[in-house]
């Protein structure tokens, strides 16, 4: 399926084609809207949340609008429950469509995960088996999404907190089979993977040695909050409100050591810091971007992504 999509033509573009290889980037707040356009070249890129721009208008399309201009923009979707047992929302599609043809993203990228169920939307995003009868599901609906959009979108791997007992699959395996049959790219979130593996007491740096690398078209690296379970386990969650931890940055630092500069995205979503502080957090990752960049060359594995 995915031989018959072709990406967006440029020719018509309303934007300006900025490239995002080898940038660093963070999400776009409204707390922060006037602090960046007061500064040029605030960070790399920025990335904002389909679902907060699927009215018509007004001030966040504005918003939007004025930063398209200027910066490349990722657009990462969080409610298409892509591993729901459901078929997708004909009408969600929609919007998320309008909003590439729109917005005309430099990256697009949604979740392994599930959040709708009987007409129900649970504000989170939920594991799922790893299954045969679930990756042939997960497989039709990102051949939907992208059949839709007419391009590839990037599929991030998730926080995890248990496994099921029906999984017959591990989750790289799975994920390496999901690219296999529809040629979408990945999001490797690398506080995911510290988060999941610490939890379920693996090695994150086994996680990252049988996860498909050189389909990444982009990196995720937040903050994470310390807790214990019942048992007095540590207990990690994926909550996005502080600085990334000093394991993430080790992890992420092997990472573009070995995959070069892949573009990058710190991820602040709850108890907002001033601007310069996530700023802070982005020119941080572009530091561990620039120092591998000299040892790679940009447009073979990343172009096919911008």
């Amino acid at each position: 399926m995915i031989g018959r999509i072709k990406a967006i033509d440029k020719m018509s573009s309303v934007f300006p084609a900025h490239r995002v290889e080898g940038k660093a980037g963070a999400g776009l707040k409204p707390e922060h809207l006037y602090a960046i356009l007061e500064q040029a070249d605030a960070v790399g890129f920025f990335e904002v949340h389909a679902e907060n721009y699927m009215g018509a208008g007004g001030p966040p399309h504005a918003a939007l609008t004025r930063i398209r201009n200027d910066y490349p923009v990722s657009l990462h979707g969080i409610c298409m429950s892509i591993g729901g047992p459901e078929p997708l929302d004909r009408d969600h599609l929609a919007r998320f469509k309008a909003l590439v043809e729109r917005y005309e993203p430099a990256l697009v990228s949604e979740h392994l995960a599930w959040s709708t169920h009987d007409n129900l939307f649970f504000n989170d995003l939920l594991p799922l088996p790893y299954t045969r009868q679930t990756l042939a599901r997960v497989a039709d609906h990102i051949d939907e999404v992208q059949e839709a959009i007419g391009r590839p979108i990037l599929l991030e791997n998730p926080s995890t907190y248990l496994q099921f007992e029906q999984s017959t699959m591990s989750e790289t395996d799975f994920i390496g089979e999901i690219v296999r049959r529809t040629s979408c790219g990945l999001l490797l979130d690398v506080n995911n993977v510290f988060v999941s593996s610490t939890n379920q007491h693996t090695s994150p740096l086994a996680y990252l040695g049988d996860f498909p690398l050189e389909h990444v078209g982009e990196i995720h690296l937040a903050g994470h909050t310390t807790r214990e379970d019942d048992e007095g386990d540590t207990l990690l969650i994926d909550s996005h409100d502080r600085p990334v931890a000093d394991e993430v940055w080790k992890l992420y630092d092997i990472v573009i050591g070995q995959c070069g500069p892949i573009p990058t995205l710190i991820e602040w979503d709850s108890e907002l810091p001033p601007w310069p502080v996530l700023k802070a957090e982005a020119e941080a990752a572009q530091k561990i971007l620039d120092r591998h960049a000299a040892n790679y060359l940009f447009g073979s594995r990343h172009a096919e992504h911008a």
